[in-house]
């Protein structure tokens, strides 16, 4: 005698057909999602660090001996450390800053990155671990800029470095002096120096080691809070996971003090955000 299938189980082949095929779609899905950065560094044991290596204090390379040396170099090594991976450092600046971290040229850029709105709306941020103000460099023979109300006057030259912060916010405040924008390393110093700027802007870390290597230049400094900008660390777009690794860190670094030794070691304990 032949067997038959109850009337009420006939329906369950369609939904079993179906059952199936959204697990495969579903197992599809989780094989084309695209694992977070976070699980790429641990895969390959190493972290690719972005730098401006003519920050002082920051991200500085010594012409003479080639050696790292700063505070976010010491805070990427300990981010190395806590993912338990080698660090790479990259080569780049503030103007290709955006084009490296989109180009997948490294992981995160960490050279004390001021959060403008500009870079927001290209870049992921975390949480700030320094902050400063705008400061001037000029000579010590210049007659025209004696303190910071003679920067924005008729015939005054001010030189920024092309993509730094510099760059638009001094182009929205000044309003009589002229601009000059350049964008070749160390071209704003050359300019001051040689007379044909009268000041380049800047902020604390470099001016701090600035004027102990440059016995030409005095520092002018604003007469109360001019800009101060919220400094973090920068990854691309899209990457929630990544971003909240890179700002536990931060929190950690702060909360334990690695941060605060850093910032002593390299004298920027007054910039440091709390």
């Amino acid at each position: 005698m032949l067997l038959s299938l109850p009337r009420f189980a006939l329906p369950l082949r369609p939904l079993l057909v179906g059952l199936c095929c959204a697990l495969v779609a579903s197992i599809s899905l989780a094989q084309a999602s695209p694992a977070s950065r976070l699980d790429q560094i641990q895969n390959t044991r190493s972290l690719r660090v972005c730098i401006w290596p003519d920050y002082y204090g920051i991200t500085y390379r010594n012409p003479r001996t080639q050696q790292l040396a700063g505070i976010d170099i010491d805070m990427a090594r300990e981010l190395a450390r806590d993912l338990g991976v080698a660090v790479t450092f990259v080569d780049s600046s503030f103007a290709k800053l955006i084009d490296d971290l989109h180009a997948d040229r490294c992981d995160v850029a960490m050279f004390a990155i001021g959060i403008t709105p500009q870079r927001q709306a290209k870049l992921r941020f975390t949480r700030p671990h320094l902050a400063s103000d705008i400061y001037a460099i000029t000579t010590r023979i210049n007659r025209r800029i004696q303190r910071w109300a003679d920067i924005d006057q008729p015939g005054s030259i001010v030189a920024v470095a092309k993509g730094t912060l510099h760059e638009p916010i001094m182009k929205e405040k000044l309003r009589n002096a002229k601009l000059l924008v350049l964008d070749t390393p160390f071209a704003r110093e050359h300019e001051v120096q040689a007379g044909r700027a009268d000041v380049f802007m800047t902020d604390y870390p470099y001016s701090q080691r600035f004027l102990a290597n440059a016995d030409w230049a005095r520092l002018v400094t604003p007469d109360s809070p001019y800009h101060i900008t919220p400094y973090a660390y920068a990854v691309a777009p899209g990457d929630d996971v990544w971003l909240a690794r890179v700002d536990q860190f931060v929190a950690d670094a702060k909360k334990d003090g690695r941060l605060r030794a850093a910032a002593i070691r390299h004298r920027l304990e007054p910039i440091l955000s709390p």
